[in-house]
């Protein structure tokens, strides 16, 4: 594609990584087939090609954006299928990232989105606030039926998503050292989480458990909670990355081998820091550290050594969440060893489409989302599984929301197989 970049504006290294990432593009129109809002509504806008061209202008002219732009950049979900499908390799998360700071910084959005907006990046990166909005929301839910008749769409959808009361925490994931259970072979840091550490902290204890067992000591840092995945996606740069200072702080100062990540959307910002901080001189070596260290719990568990399972017999349902398998290029490993412990694993179809989660979008933009949740629930329905799995809690959020059928985190099917507890959801 070409560009028309002032040299001036190329003395910019995100304008000048913006004219690289444009110029690889060549219209082609593959990326529109796996681009989910393009596949359910149709606009060119709504496709990467199109958006590209819309931020192109954008960037351009260094104008703030216009409605329009802000429109169809809000609605991207950053699922990142378009990456996997592009035969030029056109990095379009470099493009959007960047294009979302830019709306975020020019956009003058309507008082009532901007409140929205604010409340989430203030409330879910925080834990214990997070476990208090929970709380109240759990004594709003008898008005439900009056927010959903006000039109506030946005409120009606927040229902779906968090449950009637937070779930108590678990002492395995509180801040400490776990040591090894069985000949110490190593020492690893585990994310902690913001969201997920409040809405299901099982998962991490079913991480440690499972880690301790087969031999790894596992520190999770005090000061450390979100890792700046929820307001980067939102374009909101300066908290992103103060977020990322923090944790890069903390893992570093641990001494440890390897970061245990077992929400995958937060995976794809970790294993990114070094690109994040790359201008930035006291943190460029410690970010690349960290993100050369950051593993994806299915990744970790595939470069070791398993004991012999004892999985009981279930059919179980994979979604590969979109920043496991475009973000993280994961693609077969979290069912190869659901497999090796004993599981019967079947994949639904249109498994590279997004259920529709992607962070906050589902809030945000709760039409979209619910038209890709009944999309998704319906494919993985027909399949007939015992149980549906995945990477990646707001995954399991979001399609919990459309089915009766079990969710359990694929770590929590793993600690199973290899001598840990039932996953609750099962209970």
């Amino acid at each position: 594609m070409q560009t028309a970049f002032t040299p001036e504006q190329l003395k910019d290294p995100n304008i000048a990584e913006a004219n690289t990432v444009l110029r690889t593009c060549v219209r082609c129109g593959f990326c529109t087939a796996t681009c989910p809002t393009y596949v359910l509504l149709g606009d060119e806008r709504d496709s990467p090609r199109g958006r590209i061209y819309l931020i192109k202008n954008m960037l351009e002219s260094g104008a703030p954006a216009t409605e329009e732009t802000a429109r169809h950049v809000d609605r991207c979900l950053s699922c990142l299928a378009c990456m996997t499908t592009c035969p030029s390799g056109v990095n379009y998360m470099r493009l959007i990232d960047q294009a979302r700071i830019h709306v975020e910084n020019t956009y003058a959005r309507a008082l009532p989105e901007r409140f929205m907006r604010e409340v989430l990046a203030f409330v879910m990166p925080r834990p214990g606030i997070f476990r208090l909005a929970i709380i109240a929301a759990a004594l709003g839910r008898p008005f439900r039926s009056v927010f959903a008749a006000l039109g506030l769409k946005r409120v009606d959808a927040l229902f779906d998503l968090v449950p009637s009361l937070p779930k108590p925490p678990d002492r395995f994931g509180s801040p400490g050292t776990y040591p090894a259970q069985a000949a110490r072979k190593g020492r690893v840091a585990l994310l902690r989480g913001c969201v997920q550490s409040v809405l299901d902290p099982g998962i991490n204890a079913a991480t440690i458990r499972l880690l301790t067992r087969l031999g790894y000591d596992v520190v999770v840092t005090s000061g450390e909670s979100c890792c700046g995945s929820l307001t980067h996606h939102m374009g909101k740069e300066d908290d992103a990355l103060a977020r990322a200072r923090r944790t890069i702080d903390q893992w570093d100062a641990a001494n440890v081998e390897a970061v245990i990540i077992t929400s995958s959307g937060c995976g794809v910002t970790i294993k990114d820091y070094g690109h994040m901080f790359r201008l930035e001189s006291e943190y460029a070596g410690k970010a690349a550290r960290i993100a050369a260290k950051a593993r994806d719990i299915t990744e970790f568990l595939g470069s070791i050594e398993l004991p012999a399972p004892s999985a009981p017999k279930l059919r179980i349902a994979y979604h590969s969440a979109c920043s496991m398998q475009h973000g993280q290029k994961i693609r077969t490993l979290p069912q190869a060893l659901l497999c090796g412990a004993g599981f019967e694993v079947v994949e639904a179809p249109e498994s590279h489409l997004c259920c529709g989660s992607a962070g906050t979008y589902n809030i945000l933009q709760p039409d979209i989302a619910k038209k890709l949740r009944v999309r998704k629930v319906s494919n993985i329905e027909s399949t007939k599984p015992d149980v549906i799995a995945a990477g990646n809690l707001g995954c399991l959020t979001q399609i919990g929301a459309g089915t009766s059928i079990p969710l359990v985190h694929t770590v929590e099917l793993l600690d199973w197989a290899y001598g840990g507890p039932k996953p609750d959801a099962l209970g």
